[in-house]
C-alpha cells in the first residue's frame, strides 16, 4: 500500500495523521482507544478497530480534492466524545511498507478507512 500524506494534527508526542492511498481508502493514525464505556457503546465487524482522532483531522481531505464539513455522523465515525473528538472504525493496517513510512507514537495506531466510507460523511 502506497501512502500520500495529507495532513496531521499534532501535540508533543502525539500525532493524529490523514493519509489516502493507492488502494481508494485512507489511513486515519490515531490514539488507541481503551476506556471500556466508549468501547461498550461501539459495535465492530470482527475485522475492525477505532482509534480517536480530533474532528478537525478531516480538514486535511481537502488535500485529496474532498471539500466541505463532516455534516454525516455515521461510520467509519462511531462515536463522538464530549471533547468534539472523533472514534474512527476501521481495518487496522498490517501493511509493513506503509507502517515502515508512518511515525506511530506509542498510544497510537491506525485503521484504513475506505474512500466511499468517508465520502459519505462529507456535505457539500
Amino acid at each position: 500500500m502506497r501512502l500520500t500524506f495529507l495532513g496531521k494534527n499534532s501535540q508533543p508526542n502525539q500525532s493524529p495523521t490523514l493519509y489516502s492511498t493507492d488502494r481508494g481508502s485512507y489511513v486515519v493514525q490515531g490514539w488507541i482507544v481503551t476506556a471500556p464505556g466508549i468501547l461498550a457503546k461501539i459495535a465492530l465487524a470482527d475485522e475492525e478497530t477505532v482509534v480517536e482522532v480530533p474532528a478537525k483531522l478531516m480538514s486535511h481531505l481537502e488535500q485529496d480534492g474532498i471539500s466541505g464539513e463532516v455534516v454525516n455522523l455515521i461510520p467509519p465515525i462511531v462515536h463522538i466524545l464530549e471533547n468534539g473528538n472523533y472514534i474512527v472504525s476501521g481495518v487496522p493496517v498490517t501493511d509493513e511498507a506503509a507502517l515502515e513510512h508512518m511515525d506511530i507514537p506509542d498510544g497510537e495506531t491506525c485503521v484504513e478507512v475506505s474512500r466511499s466510507a468517508v465520502l459519505a460523511l462529507v456535505g457539500s
